[in-house]
């Protein structure tokens, strides 16, 4: 008796993920005696509940341009980047940073930040389009950082469609979790990308940052089963075939269709599926965007995510069996009835009318949500859930407990998929929510602490990693002490492309050597 209790309890410590507990305490033949006995369908059991995110934290970089001195800078109209595109400020990264580093960054602030022992992690993906090496993963790089715990039995890789690639790694995980293969632990997903764009009109729209989001059971965000509306298809809208440079080639106005093309599928797959679900459990409710409490969007900048709100609100008047004209939202808009979606990608008198009719909503469920997009820019992958992180900041608790959030993921070539997460009803100080939403409270401050550059030296900038970035034997010329505290960075690049990392200390709240990282090695150093 007491020797299948003591048994049982190594198994306890492999299912309860929330008391950290890892399998250093799993005594394997013990367990697999245990296994034994009982069927897999009992040692499975049900799916785990409210399986989704735990925890996110959101790494930017620590300078940006003035996109009104941008505008000046590059001799345009006043107010096309700050009114036509929505953006105020852009972040960029010096030569001292890079991939690598932002992910870097972000995971050990998450896992400091949150408390957690690095043994917790069964699964880490990464999401990116900046790629560095053809065939080294930024997951294998990351490992790194797990060394001193021993832990090596950490599922996942690298995961490319563009912006689209830390959706794929989050619905990874996710499944993972919901799966025969979880063995209890927590996974993480890294999204990450520096986006950057030759000289010209779409530079503007670049950005940097990286997002990594802890995935588990008993989550305040959890995914709502079943509810994914997806849609894939073959364009060149946006690609990158030159295997030297880091800049895209774009064709802006395919984008756009193309991004609103899968805007209106993905809604309207989605749509169906929670219908047949309300069906299912005997409910004839049609549903509209009314049922979500939030709406977030992929942002390449801030004007295309008013402009997709429109888009499903002129989705739901097509729909509508029989709208009202006369009162409410959709008042004024009968000359409309009878347009085709495809034939209104670029309609202005359409685009017009429906973000007139939606701004209310756009206030109450999406505005928010743009904080760090208006602020920072486009950083591709991380992008909507930056948009997620903006949102959770600058509401309460009680504000987000019970509401359905809408998450549109866009990624070129083209990928999308809009989902939606339930937020747990749980929101008295200390619960998961709590800590959730006090984590991010900090977004705004982190944000105004920033240093402006000035556009000739962000373009100085722009220009030295154009001709560097891929470079063997280089030494990053850019500052470390304009990086933020605990910020990753670049040392060198030696003659076979092996690069070297540094630490930049922390502050006073959390206190941390200085540290090396290359190759499979991490050594303290002195700081640069």
């Amino acid at each position: 008796y007491s020797y299948l209790t003591y048994m049982i309890k190594s198994l306890f410590c492999l299912t309860n993920y929330q008391y950290k507990l890892t399998p250093v305490c799993i005594h394997p033949p013990c367990l697999l005696t245990f296994l034994k006995l009982v069927s897999p369908v009992s040692y499975l059991g049900p799916w785990p509940k409210d399986v989704g995110i735990i925890a996110l934290e959101l790494y930017f970089p620590s300078q940006y341009v003035d996109q009104t001195e941008l505008e000046e800078f590059d001799g345009v109209p006043t107010g096309k980047y700050t009114v036509g595109l929505g953006q105020a400020r852009m972040g960029f990264c010096s030569d001292r940073e890079d991939i690598n580093s932002l992910c870097l960054t972000v995971v050990q602030r998450l896992m400091e930040k949150n408390a957690l022992s690095y043994n917790s992690i069964g699964r880490l993906e990464v999401g990116t389009e900046t790629i560095i090496d053809k065939s080294k993963s930024v997951k294998t790089a990351l490992m790194q950082l797990f060394e001193n715990s021993g832990n090596t039995d950490v599922e996942g890789i690298d995961t490319t469609n563009a912006c689209y690639g830390g959706t794929a790694a989050l619905f990874n995980a996710v499944n993972w979790v919901e799966s025969s293969s979880w063995d209890g632990r927590y996974a993480l997903v890294v999204a990450g990308d520096i986006a950057v764009y030759a000289t010209g009109s779409a530079r503007p729209t670049g950005g940097a940052g990286a997002v990594a989001i802890l995935i588990g059971p008993n989550a305040p965000l959890a995914f709502e089963r079943g509810l994914r509306g997806t849609h894939m298809q073959h364009a060149y809208d946006f690609y990158k075939p030159d295997m030297v440079s880091e800049y895209p080639v774009v064709d802006g106005k395919l984008s756009i269709q193309c991004y609103l093309s899968a805007l209106d599928r993905c809604y309207s797959v989605y749509r169906n599926k929670i219908h047949a679900q309300w069906q299912r459990e005997g409910s004839d409710k049609s549903f509209s965007l009314e049922d979500f409490g939030f709406l977030v969007f992929h942002s390449p900048y801030c004007k295309l995510v008013q402009k997709s709100l429109a888009r499903l609100m002129l989705n739901d008047f097509l729909n509508h069996p029989s709208p009202n004209t006369e009162t409410g939202p959709f008042t004024g808009l009968e000359a409309f009835r009878d347009v085709q979606p495809e034939d209104t990608y670029f309609d202005r008198d359409v685009e017009k009318a429906f973000m007139k009719a939606s701004t209310d909503m756009f206030e109450r469920k999406t505005k928010a949500s743009l904080l760090i997009s208006n602020q920072n820019g486009n950083m591709y992958t991380p992008s909507v859930y930056g948009c997620l992180a903006s949102l959770i900041a600058q509401h309460t608790p009680s504000q987000m407990a019970g509401q359905r959030i809408g998450v549109f993921s866009y990624g070129s070539g083209f990928a999308a998929t809009l989902y939606s997460l339930r937020v747990t009803q749980d929101h008295i100080p200390g619960s998961s929510l709590d800590k959730l939403v006090l984590s991010l409270s900090d977004l705004k401050t982190r944000l105004d602490s920033r240093k402006k550059v000035s556009p000739a030296l962000f373009s100085e900038n722009m220009k030295l990693r154009e001709d560097t970035h891929h470079l063997a034997n280089y030494v990053p010329q850019g500052s470390v002490e304009d990086l933020f505290p605990g910020t990753w960075y670049l040392t060198r690049v030696d003659d076979k492309h092996r690069r070297e990392y540094a630490r930049r200390p922390l502050d006073d709240d959390l206190p941390a050597e200085s540290e090396r990282v290359r190759s499979s090695s991490a050594t303290e150093v002195q700081e640069e």
